[in-house]
């Protein structure tokens, strides 16, 4: 009897799982069905799921789009510099909370987090007139240069986890061997914890490439949008026919790049999850 509920349970968890996989999905379904279709098909009055002749003309227009692809560049070049950043700051401080003894440590370590608990919403004007006072509104530094200062606490506590699991006695060695802490952190430290390296990349790349509100903020001019401030410019409210098929065909593009990365970290990511030991 208990085995046969096991089965069951098991039936009903791969029943779910296969319903939620496929409504989570079906927008990706929809942004490729559309990007295929006409502009007639997309502003029909009633829903077309498939198109009936599809085109890839709206790849072809938006491949030949000038502004497009200086978006796409624009979202490229800052998400590198602002990610290689990040990543180096969270990797160090990460080593200075975990595996270096100094005077006031657990109480900064303990300030840093406290910071998770204020609003990113109560920080968008003072970190505005702060940018403008500096010169920096219609400039890509107030999207990359914060980051290059352990840009989040969360990040920065995963990745201490993950350190502080490694044992104090290969610190020791390598200290009598000569070494000092840079070369532990580059030689020994960082290999160690390559998987929850990889998992926090990719989380904060995700987050950098879907960054709405911030680049929308402080990137003033057409020439500097990145690719989620052009695609908000391509839905007008004015307008009774839209372009979705450009539409659907940018976002398309927008999305592959997110797929690509969570497609090669998936096992970095599982493995991250057992060395930090957060499990459900």
């Amino acid at each position: 009897m208990r085995k046969n509920w096991a089965i069951i349970r098991s039936m009903i968890l791969y029943v779910v799982l296969t319903a939620a996989s496929i409504a989570m999905s079906f927008p990706l379904f929809w942004m490729i069905s559309s990007s295929l279709k006409t502009v007639a098909e997309t502003n029909a009055p009633g829903i077309v799921w498939i198109p009936n002749n599809p085109t890839l003309a709206a790849y072809i227009d938006i491949f030949a789009n000038e502004q497009f692809l200086r978006a796409y560049f624009n979202s490229v070049f800052y998400v590198t510099l602002a990610l290689a950043g990040t990543l180096f700051s969270i990797a160090a401080v990460a080593y200075a909370f975990s595996r270096v003894e100094w005077p006031g440590r657990n109480l900064v370590f303990f300030l840093m987090l406290a910071t998770m608990m204020i609003p990113p919403q109560a920080l968008i004007v003072p970190q505005y007139v702060f940018f403008n006072k500096l010169d920096w509104v219609g400039t890509f530094n107030p999207l990359v240069i914060p980051g290059y200062f352990a840009g989040g606490a969360a990040m920065v506590f995963l990745l201490r986890q993950s350190m502080a699991q490694i044992p104090k006695e290969m610190d020791e060695s390598a200290f009598i061997d000569g070494a000092n802490h840079f070369q532990i952190w580059w030689n020994i430290t960082l290999p160690l914890v390559k998987a929850p390296l990889a998992t926090i990349s990719t989380f904060l790349f995700v987050g950098l490439w879907n960054s709405l509100l911030t680049p929308l903020m402080y990137l003033q001019t057409v020439d500097l949008y990145t690719l989620p401030v052009y695609l908000s410019t391509l839905y007008n409210i004015n307008q009774t026919v839209q372009p979705w098929p450009t539409i659907m065909t940018a976002a398309v593009l927008t999305t592959i790049p997110l797929i690509v990365v969570f497609f090669f970290a998936q096992r970095y990511i599982l493995e991250s999850v057992v060395m930090t030991g957060l499990k459900g």
